[in-house]
């Protein structure tokens, strides 16, 4: 068995706002508020970055239209005793995803722990 550290994606929606600044504000806040409800305040919460087509250069994931914002967040959680990446990700969006129902998971990254030599 091994310890995993995963990364993975979140799309939230947030309504009735005017400023990219306040809808990530509001995203991360609210996902949060619903993991540490939940007992999950080992989860980072982070807003995500997207390539700027034209030059490259990243910027906040975060998108406004007709005062509904569509924010990427990142969720960081460290997953131990899994049998395989495979098992380390199905672990991380279950718990995860019970804590943020309705809200869309994908996992983007997942990297093997070292092992201590001191077991």
């Amino acid at each position: 068995m091994s310890n995993y550290h995963v990364v993975m994606e979140a799309a939230w929606l947030v309504r009735d706002v005017d400023e990219i600044d306040d809808a990530i504000g509001v995203a991360v806040s609210e996902a949060g508020r619903r993991l540490n409800e939940s007992d999950k305040e080992f989860v980072d919460v982070e807003v995500g970055l997207t390539d700027c087509p034209a030059c490259g250069e990243p910027f906040d994931s975060a998108f406004i239209a007709a005062g509904t914002a569509l924010v990427g967040l990142v969720l960081e959680i460290d997953i131990f005793n899994a049998e395989s990446e495979e098992h380390a990700s199905r672990i991380a969006k279950s718990e995860v995803g019970g804590s943020l129902r309705d809200v869309p998971l994908e996992v983007i990254h997942i990297i093997k722990e070292d092992e201590d030599d001191d077991e």
